[in-house]
C-alpha cells in the first residue's frame, strides 16, 4: 500500500482549512501514512466577475477536482457537500462523510441589526437564489444585491455601502475563526439551509478499495444519513445548487426529520413540507418529501 496520498482541494481559505482537517484527521487514525494538498483552480473560482446562477452548469466547484481524480493526479478530493451535484459519475464515491458542523445562516450587518430591525429597503447581499427568496419571504421589502467572492471579500464587502448586510454559512466563519462577525444566528424557520450546508464530502475513485477503507473511520453515519436526505430531496426536484430549495434533517437516534421549502425567487410564493421517516431509509425520505412538494405545486415555482 502506498504511504503518501494526496488530496485535492480548492485555494480559497475555507477549502484549505476543510482539506487540512481532513488530512489532520486522516494523519491522527493512520500516524504511518502521510497526506499532502493539492491547490486545484475551479470554473467557479476563475469567473468571479458574474452571479453562480449566470454562469450555470453543475459541478462549478467539484469538475476540475474530480478530473484529476480520474487521472491519478489526486487520491482524494474534499469537498463542501452542498457544492457537490446530487448527480455523482459513476467511476467516483463520497468515500466519506465527517460529522457536520452547525449548517445554519447567518446575518453579518454593518449597522449591528438583526434581520428584523434592518430599515425599509435595506440592501441585503447574497450570491444564493434559496438565501434571496426566503430574506423575501420573511422581508419583502428587502433589496437583494448579488454578492461573490471567498469569505475574507465578502466580509470586507460587507463594511461598506451598498450593503446594510450579507448572508453567509456559520459552518464557514467559524472554521475560519471569524465567529466574532456575526451579528445573527437565522433560525431555520427563517432560513432553512441548503442541502449538505456545513458537511464535509471526501470523494475518491470508486474502484480504489484501500482508499475508501481508509476513509470509513472518518465517516459520521448520522450526519450521511442527514445529508442522504437532504439531497434526495433536491434530486427529487431535478435542482442544482442554484434553484431557491432548502432542506434540512435531523436524526435521532434511528429516527430522521427532514424539512423542505421550494419558494419563488421573488419570495411571494413558498412551499414548505416536512415528514418523518427512518436513518435506514434517508434516501427514500428525501424522494417522498420532494414528490409532496411537486403534488403543492413546486415545479411550477422551479419554472419546470
Amino acid at each position: 500500500m502506498q504511504h503518501t496520498f494526496v488530496i485535492g482541494t480548492r485555494a480559497s481559505a475555507l477549502a484549505l482549512w476543510q482539506s487540512e482537517w481532513v488530512a489532520a484527521q486522516l494523519h491522527r487514525l493512520y500516524p504511518e501514512l502521510q497526506f499532502t494538498l493539492k491547490r486545484i483552480t475551479t470554473k467557479g473560482d476563475r469567473i468571479v466577475g458574474k452571479p453562480l446562477p449566470e454562469i450555470g452548469g453543475k459541478g462549478l466547484f467539484t469538475a476540475e477536482l474530480e478530473e484529476q481524480l480520474r487521472t491519478g493526479e489526486i487520491d482524494l478530493a474534499v469537498h463542501s457537500l452542498k457544492d457537490l451535484p446530487t448527480d455523482l459519475p459513476e467511476d467516483l464515491v463520497i468515500g466519506a462523510v465527517p460529522q457536520r458542523a452547525d449548517p445554519l445562516d447567518v446575518l453579518v450587518s454593518r449597522h449591528n441589526l438583526h434581520l428584523v430591525d434592518l430599515p425599509a429597503g435595506a440592501a441585503v447581499g447574497t450570491g444564493s437564489k434559496r438565501r434571496a427568496a426566503q430574506l423575501l419571504v420573511y422581508r419583502p421589502d428587502l433589496h437583494i444585491l448579488p454578492l461573490r467572492g471567498n469569505v475574507d471579500t465578502r466580509l470586507r464587502k460587507a463594511q461598506a455601502a451598498p450593503y446594510d448586510a450579507i448572508i453567509l454559512a456559520q459552518a464557514g466563519l467559524i472554521r475560519l475563526g471569524r465567529a466574532d462577525a456575526i451579528t445573527e444566528v437565522l433560525p431555520a424557520t427563517v432560513m432553512l439551509p441548503a442541502p449538505g450546508q456545513g458537511a464535509l464530502a471526501v470523494e475518491c475513485r470508486a474502484a480504489d478499495d484501500p482508499i475508501r477503507t481508509l476513509l470509513r473511520l472518518l465517516h459520521h453515519e448520522g450526519t450521511a444519513a442527514c445529508v442522504m436526505a437532504e439531497r434526495a430531496f433536491l434530486a427529487g426536484l431535478g435542482g442544482g445548487c442554484q434553484v431557491p430549495v432548502a432542506a434540512y434533517a435531523e436524526a435521532h437516534e434511528d429516527t430522521l426529520h427532514l424539512w423542505g421549502l421550494v419558494a419563488g425567487e421573488d419570495g411571494r410564493e413558498v412551499i414548505r413540507v416536512a415528514e418523518r421517516g427512518t436513518t435506514a431509509t434517508a434516501g427514500e425520505l428525501g424522494f417522498r418529501l420532494a414528490a409532496q412538494a411537486r403534488d403543492r405545486g413546486a415545479e411550477a415555482l422551479l419554472g419546470k
